[in-house]
């Protein structure tokens, strides 16, 4: 952790994910009583198996500990229904995990096989079921997401409000989806189109919905503060996501992100140049298809969607783009974004309270200042 984070607060965003894993954990021992299996079915068991797994399996937890750090900007003291809407969050992100990783045709995830990849293997030769169980399963992790937030222990009037911010989130996640498969559609996407992308894909479920969560549970209406809470997660996501792109492209970072990170990168689920073999536009390769031109360019749209483009024509792809100024170019808006974030959480001061306010200010900058 860089000198700026002082030992308390590291100590309590580890405190944060520790508490957390435990509470998963038990959360996942007791799922089977709380709705009712169909015995003696041996899919549906095999179903929650791997929804622990993937669960359970890494992961930063930067929702969690931005839901608690949100409710801290209100009061230190431990409030109804957070524990609850932490899980909910990090269900819907297995929900979406499941699902992406079907729409990728992805393999792996944290480390491990992604759970559509794990039903290929137990099912060789029967594709549709394959495919079938992994999208009821990413299915099941949403909709125990709701059941969470119903079954908190808290007052009705803070449940029905969390579910309608996870309700909203949820949907406007996979519209975001969708926004995201057509950015692969356009020749050359516009940034603005592929910073809407963000938003909504990531930013709002990641950042958003964490923030008015907790600030709902700590007994604060976020209605009045939504416009400067959103320009908040935008401008994060729209850095992370900028970050997680240059990463893809060229390759992971110089130094160990280490366990002390609060948002370390998660270089282990993506392969250098899998965005280029997959056909995704992003920001990265937005950046190289506007500079290239003549042979160039063309090298690079005969690899985009390539599964077999050769490690050459992607190390190829790299001089270009830096022979481009490209990296730069990104390093500087990444950096820009968080700049940017930072300024509009130290705006925050005047609502709520500073010591937890400059936790905000300074968690888009931890990331870019590991950037090489």
């Amino acid at each position: 952790m860089h000198a700026t984070v002082n030992a308390a607060t590291l100590e309590r965003v580890l405190g944060h994910r520790t508490r957390f894993d435990a509470r998963f954990g038990q959360y996942f021992d007791s799922l089977a009583g709380r709705f009712d299996l169909p015995v003696p079915s041996r899919y549906v068991p095999r179903c929650l198996d791997l929804l622990r797994d993937l669960s359970m399996r890494g992961g930063k937890r930067l929702r969690v500990v931005l839901l608690y750090e949100a409710a801290r900007l209100v009061t230190t003291e431990e409030v109804p229904g957070l524990a609850e809407a932490a899980l909910s969050i990090e269900l819907l992100q297995t929900h979406g995990l499941v699902h992406d990783d079907i729409i990728d045709d992805a393999p792996l995830r944290r480390g491990g096989p992604s759970t559509y990849y794990a039903y290929r293997r137990e099912f060789p030769g029967h594709g549709a079921t394959a495919l079938g169980l992994a999208v009821l399963a990413g299915d099941l992790a949403g909709f125990l997401s709701t059941q969470v937030l119903l079954e908190a222990e808290a007052p009705v009037a803070l449940r029905q409000a969390l579910l309608g911010v996870h309700t909203r989130t949820a949907a406007e996640t996979v519209a975001g989806q969708i926004a995201d498969l057509e950015r692969d559609a356009h020749a050359l996407p516009d940034e603005e189109f592929l910073h809407t992308v963000t938003d909504f894909k990531s930013a709002r479920y990641s950042i958003l919905a964490p923030l008015t969560m907790g600030l709902l549970a700590a007994g604060e209406d976020p209605a009045p503060h939504r416009a400067r809470l959103h320009r908040y997660a935008r401008l994060v996501g729209i850095s992370e996501q900028m970050r997680d792109d240059c990463l893809d492209l060229f390759g992971p970072f110089g130094e160990d992100a280490g366990s002390d990170a609060v948002a370390a990168p998660a270089v282990a689920d993506k392969s250098t140049g899998a965005d280029i073999r997959s056909g995704r536009r992003t920001y990265a390769v937005r950046a190289v298809l506007a500079a290239a031109t003549g042979a160039d360019a063309a090298l690079v749209e005969a690899a985009l969607g390539d599964p077999r483009c050769p490690d050459a024509t992607l190390e190829r792809i790299r001089e270009i783009a830096r022979a481009a100024g490209v990296d730069g170019r990104l390093n500087a808006e990444i950096r820009r974004h968080a700049e940017e974030a930072a300024a509009e959480a130290a705006s925050w001061e005047p609502y709520w309270r500073a010591e937890a306010v400059e936790f905000f200010r300074g968690l888009p900058m931890w990331n870019v200042d590991r950037m090489p």
